[in-house]
């Protein structure tokens, strides 16, 4: 095993738990256009400086009491200064498994997917939606894959938003990465209050905040 891929291997193994109250957290019901199918959750703590980040999804859909798909996914992240340090995350896609891992070393992020190794610069994000810092990249990680990907986001537009029962102003961004197109709102204090994304047959999966 080489010296980089020794180093990830013991980084990813002391990765801190967050069994305590987290100190943030969004909670979102997932819905394929009008349909709910499942949640999002996503926890954040501070720690000596570090921001650690939990998320788990679980996805189903059915028709006439017929599973067509399920999606499960787990991720954690340690973040400092903005960049990412450390990521490991496991996915099911309708059967299709996926693991990544990364960690940072030697100046240097070290990503590790079924694709094999690749290493990034020594600051790079993921799709962190909790963290608006993240619309500022113009390349991105992809905790499923671990793909490291282009995208391009657009100035944001002042909308009113539907949010747990009330409306209220917002801010909504425009992503896009590869064929994937993602609207993002934001409220006017930079708080995360939803998301809507391209889905498979011209859908669209949308996230409402609980």
């Amino acid at each position: 095993m080489t010296k980089t891929l020794s180093l990830l291997v013991i980084s990813l193994l002391t990765l801190p738990s967050l069994s305590n109250a987290a100190d943030r957290e969004w909670r979102f019901r997932v819905f394929l256009d009008n349909k709910e199918i499942g949640y999002h959750e996503f926890r954040l703590k501070e720690r000596d400086g570090q921001q650690l980040l939990e998320t788990e999804a679980n996805f189903e859909y059915k028709l006439l009491f017929i599973k067509l798909y399920e999606y499960t996914h787990e991720n954690s992240e340690i973040w400092k200064g903005g960049c990412l340090e450390r990521i490991e995350s496991r996915t099911d896609a309708n059967g299709k498994p996926y693991e990544v891992s990364g960690v940072l070393a030697d100046n240097r992020f070290v990503l590790q997917s079924e694709d094999g190794a690749l290493e990034l610069p020594s600051c790079v994000m993921s799709f962190a939606y909790w963290n608006p810092a993240f619309l500022s990249q113009d390349r991105l990680i992809n905790t499923q894959n671990g793909d490291f990907i282009d995208v391009q986001v657009g100035a944001p537009e002042r909308v009113d938003l539907e949010v747990r029962g009330s409306i209220q102003p917002a801010l909504r961004y425009r992503l896009n990465a590869k064929a994937l197109g993602i609207e993002l709102w934001y409220s006017e204090n930079q708080e995360w209050l939803g998301l809507e994304a391209d889905a498979a047959g011209g859908r669209k999966l949308r996230y409402e905040l609980i």
